[in-house]
């Protein structure tokens, strides 16, 4: 028989719908039950397209005698991560305070009142990795609620402490170029100067570093900060990490050399990554960042699109219980599907071998950069090689469709969403691709259709089921995705809705006290303390986001509480930044908007004036993240908007532009080229 998750929505917790554990999801019906009978809680955090859940659940949670200890000696709760960041980022900081690191599955053992005595993350069912066993575990753990309730008391204390010191407060000291330039030197001393990225493997993409490094390079002229964007772009492209049969990014390489992925993939990188090459390409000009941007577009939009233009969460490591079976081939399965000319000219620059480069198997790669040799050997031009090897890509593509697909998490996150809002939205503009940007709105759409209950952003759409009041990540997430909309359209309305939305954030979020957007809102569910984190881990942190897009806002609008509000972050954040700059990269971008010169641009004329289309399509080309750009077709639009822009006139019905530093502007000019040259003169 079905355990209760049978009548929940997320697919995690459905995946564990027919276990033996008599789970419950995170219910007051758990905590009641627990209080009754006086058990501990084993609370178990993950999501459906983790590995080691997947390996957990099948050791353990489907066995009958570890079923059998948790059904008699606790109460078993199981929460997506993914619907329920705000449970998982406080149980997640209390695993690091105990046991130095963090991951999932995440394994907390707490008492009824949700306050945890014990932490881990995968155990298996008996001990092996030195890593304890499970049955273990449970078993000692049990007896020590029951037989030592002093102990338990004591660790308890000590957690609630802990997690009370762990808030930030504001204090005297701001946050200022001087932890923009330890944050350039940290990463350039954890970076990988043989393969790219940052620190050993396991390896992540960590595209927000990179981001920030190419604003660095830009706003101090620092070139060796962009080649270590650069190099870290081109590895992880070259790499196993990236499909180059089907396009996209996984979550993760297992090895420096980005050869072997972990090979789940999550929208959320590809999002970021997105936006990481498409700034790139704007840069540098260089098509090859432009190609890999499109690549993972096309992969987006067939493969973690629904039919109403929302984006699914993930897609699984493993198919048909092997991780990466999916995606890997044989020497001999490639060569019979190519015909032996192409198939000793794609094997070759493919790195695909008899011997295999995992466990037997081939992961298509360009570590090794075999392309120009090859094609001076056969005598090939460039451009032939190029169409025989996408010629071998789409056979074996359509040869791999026919494989058992992975499981895909097709649930709607409000914060992912707008992270690939923002990515297509801003690779539709430098990409002048307007396929994009409609993409970008359609998804957006949607989440007005579905995400809003009575005005207020939900975190989660699936199955025609709208839940869980949105957290700091969906307001400031889909905030930058509205900012990236108008950015690249100049629609008003993006702008007027990204300024309510900001409005909404700092109504439910900020506090009051200390400064700063705690993770849940005053109208969410009270938890065992507020969380308030600016640390960037695998996507930027909600403070981050906002913070820097609270100041592309006032820039845009002219209204100066949004960037007071910013203003007050580089104080509450000062501590948490200064102990350790790199880690907290997208926030630092809020302090290089503000302690560089700025321009703001008010451009007024009609929007089919072609005059005015040339200027805005060269401004949108160029990479000028200290630029912000307001265009009007009339003063008057300005109104309630950006009131500061109400009183600027257009000269003889001409289109004409302003150009402010700061806010004080300087002569109107209807010369296009005098423009672009204020604009661009630093």
């Amino acid at each position: 028989m079905p355990n209760r998750l049978i009548d929940e929505k997320s697919p995690y917790l459905l995946q564990h719908a027919d276990n033996p554990v008599h789970w419950y999801a995170w219910t007051e019906e758990a905590f009641t039950a627990a209080k009754e009978q006086n058990k501990p809680i084993f609370l178990s955090i993950g999501y459906s397209t983790c590995h080691w859940c997947h390996v957990m659940a099948h050791e353990s949670f489907e066995d009958a005698e570890v079923a059998s200890i948790l059904n008699d000696r606790y109460i078993a709760i199981k929460v997506d991560r993914e619907e329920r960041p705000d449970i998982d980022s406080i149980y997640m900081k209390v695993c690091q305070m105990m046991t130095g690191h963090g991951g999932w599955p995440l394994s907390i053992f707490m008492t009824p009142d949700k306050i945890p005595f014990y932490a881990g993350t995968y155990f298996p069912k008996h001990k092996k990795y030195e890593v304890p066993g499970f049955v273990n575990v449970l078993q000692q753990l049990s007896r020590k609620f029951t037989e030592d309730p002093k102990h338990i008391i004591e660790v308890t204390k000590s957690v609630q402490q802990a997690l009370q010191k762990s808030h930030p407060s504001k204090g005297n000291n701001r946050i200022s170029k001087e932890q923009l330039n330890q944050a350039y030197h940290q990463l350039g001393k954890s970076f990988d100067f043989e393969y790219g990225g940052f620190g050993k493997a396991p390896k992540f993409p960590m595209p927000h570093n990179l981001i920030f490094l190419m604003r660095h390079a830009y706003l101090t002229k620092n070139t060796a900060a962009l080649k270590i964007a650069e190099s870290s772009l081109q590895s992880m492209a070259a790499g196993g990490i990236y499909d180059h049969i089907g396009f996209g990014f996984s979550r993760y390489a297992t090895d420096k050399a980005w050869l072997v992925p972990h090979f789940e993939k999550m929208l959320y990188d590809n999002a970021l990554l997105l936006i990481a090459y498409a700034e790139c390409y704007q840069i540098t000009q260089r098509p090859f960042y432009k190609k890999i941007g499109e690549e993972i577009i096309t992969f987006i939009l067939r493969e973690m699109t629904d039919e109403k233009g929302a984006f699914y969460s993930a897609i699984d490591a493993d198919s048909e219980g092997i991780e990466g079976k999916y995606y890997v081939w044989s020497y001999q399965e490639v060569m019979n599907i190519l015909d032996e000319d192409l198939g000793e000219i794609y094997t070759r620059i493919y790195d695909i071998s008899p011997n295999g480069n995992f466990a037997g198997k081939n992961i298509p790669n360009l570590i090794q950069g075999h392309f120009d040799q090859v094609a001076n050997e056969l005598d090939l031009p460039k451009k032939v090689l190029e169409e025989k090897l996408e010629e071998a890509r789409q056979k074996l593509f359509a040869e791999r469709q026919k494989r058992t697909y992975p499981h895909v998490d097709d649930k709607v996150l409000t914060s992912w969403n707008g992270l690939m809002i923002a990515g297509l939205a801003k690779a539709g503009k430098i990409f002048q691709n307007q396929k994009y940007i409609n993409a970008a709105i359609r998804a957006v759409r949607f989440i007005e259709n579905h995400l809003f209950h009575n005005e207020r952003l939900m975190a989660r759409y699936r199955a025609g089921e709208t839940k869980y009041p949105g957290y700091i990540d969906d307001y400031a997430f889909l905030l930058w995705g509205y900012v990236e909309l108008y950015e690249a359209t100049f629609d008003l309305t993006f702008l007027h809705k990204s300024k309510q939305l900001a409005e909404q954030m700092l109504e439910l979020f900020w506090d009051n006290d200390n400064g700063g957007l705690y993770f849940t809102g005053k109208d969410s569910e009270k938890l065992i303390t507020k969380d308030k984190e600016v640390y960037d881990g695998a996507i930027p942190s909600g403070n981050s986001v906002a913070a820097v897009m609270l100041i592309r806002i006032g820039y845009l609008t002219g209204e100066t509480n949004f960037l007071d509000h910013a203003e007050e972050m580089h104080y509450t954040f000062y501590k948490d930044i200064d102990a350790q700059p790199s880690a907290s990269p997208f926030f630092l971008q809020s302090v290089q908007l503000v302690d560089h010169p700025t321009k703001e641009v008010v451009i007024i004329g009609l929007a089919d004036d072609p005059k005015k289309q040339a200027f805005i399509e060269q401004l949108q080309q160029m990479f000028l993240p200290d630029v912000s750009v307001l265009s009007l077709e009339t003063s008057e639009q300005a109104n309630n908007i950006a009131d500061f822009a109400s009183v600027y006139n257009q000269i003889n019905q001409e289109t004409t532009i302003y150009i402010c530093e700061n806010f004080s502007c300087q002569r109107p000019t209807t010369n296009i080229a005098e423009a672009i040259k204020k604009i661009r003169n630093r």
